[in-house]
């Protein structure tokens, strides 16, 4: 069994991996948006990564959210050596099969299911849409089993080669649209996707060979582990569905409101999203399997949680400050060159602010939502994503006609709003794993911690009025990480110690 560091060093591993996949995730997005332009070739790649992500998000993010605390709880049983996990094995050829299975079936009826994803698009089409669903069709098995192999490496307390896994992908991804892009037009995105993930895939393989893990395709339905897994993916697959029935409305409604909408929402939302990704994902990585670990033990799961939610918000908070004051100048450095013109990025921008919200719901949620998991409770957290899909819909369609772009947002915002509200009340309810009064503190903390934030940004802004995006962008996010930092330290709040701690596990050596 791989020797399991603490939470905190792993997250911070983790957190400088996935950093530099980040990073060659924008370089990628930039130069989607520089060769393509927030145009129908972008829109309709996005809708065709969407079709993909629906798949795996409802089987293969499920079963990869169900076997890494079965697997933890089974390392931490084990001695040095790994005696194999009969649930992970079931669980990853039910998972590949299935996949390939329905793959097959939709990419057979792309056509329709093209008119159903994107109806505006759908009516101009000319066969681009159908094709670039049907190639990113085929990487579904090679990502499913990719996410399998990472919950696998989680459970054992291993992180460094998921972290890395970004890295081939995206430099492949970069080269198939700034080399072929310009000639073979956005098909040479998809075949690009497709070597990508079989790239992912097979850096996926190293660590499990390097520690000799296990690994076989086998089924055995009657093997505790398959068991345990099986009984929480309905509700894990149920959820899944319900978030992607959400972003199947979102770009629906979005194709049917200007050209370039849904290129402008998903782009919004990558830029917005970044530092989720960069922090809570990072942090999650760890810290879920280690929520398995602890899921006997309340007081230990109690720490962990609270501990999430309050790097979560004190990462976050100077980010969507900064952006909600120069989120013009924030997407015209990511994106604004080439095709990309002045009307996509005011669009883009207009994505981004009303994105924000949904950026410390969402990071808050992530962490409030794993610790229910840890216990094995799928269904409560299920039951209020299908409250949150109906708000957003109801808000799409409602909203979209009177507001365009910010309507749609808006709606997920508010949608993603109230499933953090009520998921933290049922977890304190149910479980009493959150403790009320310390949430409350928490959240109390980070508004006033935000607004001095924002100030700060705001008057950074203001004198560097005139200067060029490459200075402003990084002097605002600096003025408004100064002005939260002040606040924490003047009125002594807990979360002061936080870049502290970041700054000890930066000098500590192994």
């Amino acid at each position: 069994m791989a020797a399991r560091s603490g939470v905190g060093r792993a997250a911070l591993l983790v957190a400088v991996l996935t950093a530099v996949s980040t990073v060659l995730g924008l370089v990628r997005d930039a130069v989607l948006a520089a060769v393509y332009g927030a145009g129908p070739q972008l829109d309709a790649w996005f809708v065709a990564l969407g079709l993909s992500s629906i798949l795996l998000g409802v089987l293969g993010t499920s079963l990869t959210r169900a076997v890494t605390p079965v697997v933890a709880r089974e390392v931490d049983a084990e001695g040095d050596e790994c005696r194999g996990h009969p649930g992970w094995w079931t669980a990853t050829v039910v998972g590949t099969v299935g996949l390939g299975v329905v793959g097959v079936v939709l990419g057979l009826a792309a056509a329709p299911i093209s008119v159903v994803l994107a109806p505006g698009l759908a009516r101009t089409d000319d066969g681009t849409l159908v094709l670039l669903v049907r190639v990113v069709l085929l990487a579904t098995v090679l990502i499913a089993a990719t996410d399998l192999l990472a919950g696998l490496a989680h459970g054992h307390g291993v992180f460094r080669w998921v972290a890395l896994q970004g890295i081939p992908f995206n430099l492949v991804m970069i080269a198939a649209a700034g080399l072929l892009g310009p000639r073979y037009g956005v098909a040479a995105l998809a075949w690009g996707f497709v070597v990508g993930s079989l790239l992912r895939m097979l850096l996926q393989l190293w660590p499990a060979w390097r520690h000799r893990w296990r690994l076989a395709t086998r089924v055995d339905l009657r093997s505790p582990g398959w068991r345990e897994i099986a009984a929480m993916v309905p509700a894990l697959m149920l959820g899944q569905a319900v978030v992607n029935v959400s972003t199947i409305v979102d770009r629906a409604v979005a194709s049917t409101v200007q050209e370039g909408a849904v290129s402008a929402i998903f782009l919004g939302w990558r830029l917005t999203n970044l530092p989720e990704t960069l922090v809570v994902a990072a942090l999650m990585a760890p810290l879920y399997p280690a929520m398995g670990a602890a899921a006997g033990r309340p007081r230990e799961l109690r720490a962990l949680l609270h501990r999430g939610t309050g790097v979560t918000l004190t990462i976050l908070v100077p980010v969507v400050a900064a952006l909600a004051v120069v989120p013009d100048r924030v997407v015209a450095l990511a994106f604004g060159r080439g095709s990309f013109d002045e009307e996509a990025v005011a669009l883009t921008a207009t994505a981004v602010v009303w994105f924000l919200p949904a950026l410390l719901a969402v990071g808050w949620r992530h962490v409030v939502v794993s610790a229910s998991y840890a216990v094995g409770d799928t269904r409560g957290p299920v039951a209020i994503g299908v409250v949150a899909m109906v708000v957003n819909v109801v808000g799409d369609l409602t909203l979209a006609p009177v507001l365009g772009v910010r309507g749609i947002v808006l709606a997920t915002s508010v949608s993603m709003l109230l499933a953090a509200v009520l998921t933290s009340w049922y977890v304190a309810d149910r479980h009493r794993l959150l403790d009320v009064a310390r949430a409350r503190g928490q959240v109390v903390r980070a508004l006033v911690t935000g607004l001095a934030a924002g100030l700060a940004a705001a008057a950074a802004a203001e004198v560097l009025a005139g200067s060029p995006d490459l200075l402003v962008v990084p002097v605002v996010g600096l003025a408004a990480l100064g002005g939260q930092q002040a606040v924490l330290h003047l009125a002594r709040f807990p979360e002061r110690r936080v870049a502290g701690e970041v700054a000890a596990l930066l000098m500590r050596r192994r």
